[in-house]
């Protein structure tokens, strides 16, 4: 090969490189105004469901009806689905005499089902099949797609799984009781989840084995019985160990009154 040849391959192939280079960063810079248009829409509705779901600060307003504070459901962190709020007032809760989980668990006798297998996470439309959870109740798997998550709070009915399996995703808690349970046992809990509800779930499980349970994304704790101080220990201590640590943790936003 001549001379000159060999400086015709040189400049031929410096120009396709030049040329993929140029291609490589159009699509990067597509990419790049695709996710900021998506971020700029998601700011917008952000906003309208802050305001929507904005009263007189007395607590949320969802299609003209007020739901009182004492339910302390966040709107903008999902949805309610057409729920019943708890507005009951909670008992307050006692003191902390164990806040080791493995310890609080044993005393309770509750079950302790950790780091169990991730079920994935695919986004389902209200009309696709349910999943077929793998535990009861469940910790992971394919869920509804947002923002039908369900909406941090207290409710009085019980929610499809598919709703609260996103919301552990995002690294909520979700508690759990059997409706069977006295009055005066829901009320306890319901104090337990008033103490401190960011992130928090709460509602009556028809389903589940369980008394009352706490799931988290790949965690849970079962308890066959309620034991008063000692299962709310136990279920603090669950709360404490996993709030925020789903694969989507999405941070508690509380706007100004």
């Amino acid at each position: 090969m001549s001379t000159k040849q060999e400086r015709e391959r040189r400049r031929a192939e410096r120009l396709e490189a030049e040329k993929r280079e140029a291609s490589a960063e159009r699509r990067r810079l597509i990419l790049g105004y695709a996710v900021a248009g998506v971020l700029t829409l998601a700011v917008v509705v952000g906003i309208v469901i802050v305001i929507a779901g904005s009263g007189d600060g007395n607590g949320a307003t969802v299609d003209g009806e007020e739901i009182s504070e004492a339910a302390h459901i966040e709107v903008q962190s999902g949805s309610i689905n057409g729920l019943a709020a708890d507005e009951r007032e909670g008992t307050p809760p006692p003191a902390v005499e164990q806040g080791d989980l493995e310890i609080a668990a044993k005393e309770a006798g509750c079950e302790l089902r950790l780091e169990l297998r991730d079920e994935g996470n695919t986004h389902l439309r209200p009309s696709d099949e349910p999943p077929d959870y793998k535990t009861d109740p469940p910790t992971s798997g394919n869920h509804i797609v947002p923002p039908r998550q369900q909406a941090d709070g207290a409710y009085s009915e019980y929610p499809d799984p598919m709703f609260t399996v996103h919301s552990l995703e995002h690294g909520r808690i979700a508690v759990q009781y059997s409706p069977d349970l006295p009055e005066d046992q829901q009320l306890e809990l319901k104090g337990l989840f008033d103490e401190d509800f960011d992130g928090m779930l709460l509602f009556p499980n028809p389903e589940m084995p369980y008394d009352v349970a706490a799931t988290a994304w790949t965690q849970m704790i079962g308890c066959p019985t309620y034991e008063g101080q000692a299962t709310i220990d136990a279920l603090r201590a669950f709360r404490d160990t996993y709030r925020g640590q789903g694969p989507e943790p999405v941070p508690v936003v509380i706007p100004d009154a």
